[in-house]
């Protein structure tokens, strides 16, 4: 979908609900509106719950803490049930001038905390307002009347709650009621492909509602008090585009609906749980994962948010031409992958959710560089209609998609599933159900051998070694007894697990490497995974490095386009390898630990590097170096880079990618080509 960058000229809002005591959400949701640049909140003032104990100290605290952040826009409803007709929040009341009373006395409490007022929330829906005890809505007109004239008398600017669905004909009701006489802007909520499934557009809804207030010589603003789209089927870029969509709409205030998903433990209006989709309308998940569109407003703001032309989806896959298809294509191997395959002449499909920072910078460089040849897929791995389409065109599958750290699968160990192990069972599906099944080259980790606390290791002043003499010479080979640690070994180990099941029994060629360390270009570090990049940035930007454990734990690093000729030569001897595991590193070669390369570092980026300690991490290998003569063995394969050519190789992209200007000892040195 062509997403155009011109962005309308309207007040752009984010739509909060708070309930009473949610002191922390409403700190959070601030600090939340900052990073992504919004200074304007609607949020609703409960009428019912303003006679519960202690509401009103809720209220003064609310008002004055959002007052000095954002501009508020007060959305006042829910009739309190024992003054209700029926004892329920969305009944009339049975004194119809009691609401103008409650907003009387709100608005000379708390009006100088805001300018507008709305006026009740989707009246023509039935959950928000039980039209059946007001058939033609003369109660809710009379009672809004009131309540609009006490607003302005108080000199507030009065919105009319939001019509859900859009209605053009109970506008002209409202409008015969003589209810617009006393409104300033009338409202309109939208939920495209959600709960409009008969959706035509922002500009045909809008030009209806325009249309019905003219003929009635009304001249009046038109807002979106709330639009929105969920991700109850883990769709992120349609949530996206549904947000440039509304942002392009002939409309004079806009507010999304909203900052985060409801939590679960919560019920909707409507009930608890009765409707999946009203618990996923959030730019951020309960546990505070930040979505697609939440990360690129963060990143570059409400103004350029048009302006990602990489953010690509294709709800149907019609290509005629074969491709290879690079599930987490946009991380740093699989962006190395797509470029040896796309510098090769083949075409590549690039399957994504931008879940990690820093990838969609990876995704634009492949697109400036080769253009059409690739093809870009933005979806989530569980997505398994989209996902079983992509695998039906493609002649070759490399599964790199995943949560590739422990830590973060000790915090969140129910993404970690989701991701490495449920996406993982729906793309081994996906395969098994074609006619023409792509052999699969999946890359698992050393983690699946757990901490190897019973192989034996001492130790000297720089690193650790196994007492065992083969061990060290060697390294460790694909018979070590599997013990997975951590959620991520769980997920990781078992994903692994059920791949050369399949090559067992459904006749899949499937192939799997577990993995060591790998460094290279494009790739974007963190102290929990991707640790070489990490430490070489820290050093480069003066930060601090912190050390789990005492340093001396040792790996084997491969430097990524080492790794990329083993993916190819797998590739290229799918019959020989399929059905095999093998582990994948830069050898006894290619070791250091983490000591010695912050040693090297500090030579290359000429930085002296401040380092911490802290204690060990569950599940550490003490060492772990891999016997890759398996694999050697199999297509003769090894490692050509050195880990001095690789750090080396790495710290200049790095400059480059950073505007850092190259240590002097490593503008005199001669560039390895990569």
């Amino acid at each position: 979908m062509e997403l155009s960058k011109n962005i309308t000229s309207a007040t752009i809002g984010i739509l909060e609900w708070f309930r009473p005591g949610e002191y922390e959400e409403v700190r959070n949701t601030i600090a939340d509106l900052k990073k992504i640049g919004v200074k304007h909140l609607r949020t609703g003032i409960s009428w019912a719950d303003w006679y519960v104990d202690g509401t009103e100290e809720w209220y003064d605290w609310l008002f004055e803490e959002l007052s000095q952040h954002v501009e508020i826009l007060p959305c006042f409803l829910y009739t309190p049930p024992s003054i209700g007709e029926m004892e329920k929040t969305s009944a009339p009341p049975k004194d119809l001038k009691a609401f103008a009373d409650f907003l009387d006395i709100m608005i000379k409490k708390y009006g100088r905390y805001f300018e507008w007022v709305e006026l009740w929330n989707e009246p023509n829906n039935k959950i928000e307002y039980d039209y059946t005890l007001d058939y033609s809505w003369n109660k809710f007109s009379t009672m809004i009347g009131m309540a609009a004239h006490w607003a302005k008398q108080n000199g507030k600017k009065t919105l009319l709650g939001g019509m859900s669905p859009i209605d053009p004909n109970w506008l002209q009701m409202m409008i015969e009621h003589g209810l617009l006489e006393k409104i300033d802007a009338v409202g309109l909520h939208g939920f495209p492909h959600v709960f409009d499934q008969q959706w035509k557009g922002w500009d045909v809804n809008i030009s209806a509602v325009r249309e019905t207030l003219e003929k009635a010589g009304y001249e009046k603003e038109i807002w979106i008090s709330e639009a929105g789209f969920s991700t109850w089927q883990n769709d992120e870029v349609k949530q996206y585009q549904e947000f440039v969509n509304v942002l392009k709409a002939d409309a004079d205030r806009i507010y999304w609906y909203s900052l985060n998903d409801l939590n679960p433990k919560n019920a909707t209006v409507g009930g608890f749980h009765l409707d999946e989709r009203e618990y996923f309308f959030g730019m951020k998940k309960v546990d505070g994962t930040r979505k697609l569109l939440y990360k690129l407003l963060q990143k570059e703001g409400i103004e350029n948010i048009g302006s990602h032309s990489y953010i690509e989806k294709r709800y149907r896959i019609e290509e005629k031409e074969k491709y290879i298809l690079i599930t987490g294509g946009a991380g740093f191997i699989g962006t190395n992958l797509a470029s040896r395959f796309l510098s090769e002449g083949k075409r590549v499909m690039i399957f994504d959710s931008l879940f990690r920072d820093g990838v969609e910078e990876n995704l634009k460089w492949l697109q400036s560089e080769y253009g059409e040849k690739l093809i870009i897929q933005i979806s989530n791995i569980n997505e398994t209609r989209i996902l079983q389409q992509c695998v039906k065109h493609a002649s070759a599958v490399f599964h790199l998609c995943a949560q590739v750290a422990v830590t973060s699968s000790v915090e969140n160990p129910v993404h970690d599933f989701d991701v490495n192990l449920s996406g993982t069972f729906h793309l081994l599906e996906a395969i098994r159900k074609l006619d023409h099944q792509p052999p699969l080259l999946f890359t698992s980790t050393n983690k699946v051998y757990g901490n190897l606390q019973e192989v034996k290791m001492q130790e000297n002043e720089n690193r650790f070694y196994p007492a065992d003499r083969k061990m060290k010479k060697y390294g460790i080979n694909e018979k070590i007894p599997l013990d997975f640690h951590s959620p991520y070994g769980c997920s990781k180990g078992a994903a692994e697990q059920y791949i050369l099941d399949y090559s067992r029994t459904y006749g899949l060629k499937t192939c799997v490497f577990r993995m060591s360390c790998i460094y290279g270009p494009h790739q974007f570090g963190n102290e929990d995974q991707g640790w070489v990049a990490h430490f070489l940035i820290s050093a480069l930007q003066d930060k601090p490095i912190t050390i789990y454990g005492n340093g001396k734990q040792v790996r084997d690093i491969l430097y990524v386009q080492d790794l990329i000729d083993a993916f190819m030569l797998a590739h290229e001897n799918i019959d020989r390898v399929a059905g095999e595991v093998f582990n994948i590193g830069g050898g006894p070669d290619n070791t250091v630990s983490l000591l010695e390369i912050l040693k090297l570092i500090k030579e290359k980026a000429d930085k002296e590097v401040e380092v911490s300690f802290k204690d060990w991490r569950t599940g550490d290998q003490f060492y772990y170096v891999s016997n890759t003569s398996k694999f050697k063995e199999a297509t003769g394969w090894e490692p050509k880079f050195s880990v001095d050519e690789g750090v080396e190789n790495l710290l200049r992209w790095l400059c480059e990618n950073r505007n850092i200007e190259l240590p002097a000892n490593i503008k005199s040195s001669k560039a390895i080509a990569i």
